[in-house]
């Protein structure tokens, strides 16, 4: 499928789109210092309890049932064949017995359980060896994209992909959605996908640099204008493409993959609207303020 965006003016559309990404910078910033993160059992201590069923039980009476077992504060997630809880607090073996020898007399004695344990120690490696993870796939793209292309490429890809991922954050704050490993998963491909969509960009920018006569910031202009509009059917079939798998697997999906799922969604709109209204207009502006080359006379010798 092709659209026809030749005649459309991003540089200039992309002011109001800088201002709207300055706000719901702002408003994650906020949102962050005042509610934090919904941390998952991944990242937090607590108890996880997977309980596989050989028959469909009500959700109602699972939650009266925990009620009764005073385990301390808890979520329950259910399917047709899975129910999953998640404790706040770390379940002792005999809590652990018990939990399970009363479900399976309450309401299935062919259930199966598989219980995991998060201490505080391991939840605070796994939050540190997630940030190293985003912080060293951010540096190494930008050496990538420097050495590849040159330095204003890569400041605003870079500005571009933790743009994306603070969006994904931010409104995974805003709405108390959990997080957990999955969803680390999904920032580090957003950030591929992300960086990807604007490569593609930049190679067509030095493409068309090469063929062009430079005499003024319109015919900069015009070349982010050019080659944005040139790659634009590329991205948005590579978006609606992924997008649509992303769609599928939170809505057949089973639970524990639907965070996930939800931030590949965000993050893939994220990232095709920051490729086009944010990475290639701010080198625009980078390029604009660099200090026009000297001519240098060669005197010939005597």
């Amino acid at each position: 499928m092709r659209y026809n965006f030749k005649d459309f003016d991003f540089v200039k559309a992309s002011k109001g789109f800088f201002i709207f990404s300055v706000v719901l910078t702002l408003l994650g910033i906020v949102s962050l210092g005042i509610f934090g993160l919904n941390y998952g059992i991944d990242f937090k201590s607590g108890s996880s309890v997977d309980v596989k069923l050989s028959k469909p039980v009500d959700k109602a009476k699972v939650e009266q049932f925990i009620d009764s077992e005073n385990l301390g504060k808890y979520t329950v997630t259910t399917s047709s064949e899975r129910i999953s809880i998640r404790f706040e607090n770390v379940l002792n073996e005999p809590q652990q017995a018990k939990l399970e020898s009363d479900f399976k007399s309450e309401f299935d004695d062919k259930a199966s359980f598989e219980i995991n344990i998060v201490d505080v120690e391991i939840a605070r490696e796994q939050e540190i060896n997630a940030l190293y993870g985003i912080l060293i796939a951010s540096v190494g793209i930008i050496i990538y994209i420097a050495i590849r292309f040159e330095w204003r490429f890569a400041v605003a890809a870079v500005v571009s992909l933790l743009h994306d991922a603070f969006v994904v954050i931010t409104l995974f704050s805003l709405f108390r959605l959990e997080v957990n490993l999955p969803f680390i998963v999904a920032i580090l491909t957003i950030i591929g996908y992300s960086i990807n969509d604007t490569v593609v960009i930049f190679d067509r920018i030095r493409e068309n640099l090469r063929f062009a006569k430079i005499k003024s910031g319109e015919d900069l202009v015009g070349i982010v204008n050019n080659s944005v509009s040139q790659t634009m059917t590329r991205s948005i079939n590579t978006v609606l493409t992924v997008a649509f798998a992303a769609i599928c697997l939170f809505i057949f999906g089973s639970e524990s993959i639907k965070m996930f799922s939800l931030a590949m969604i965000l993050g893939l709109i994220s990232g095709a609207y920051s490729s086009i209204f944010i990475a290639s207009p701010l080198w625009l502006v980078l390029r604009k303020r660099a200090k026009p080359k000297k001519n240098v006379k060669v005197q010939s010798a005597p």
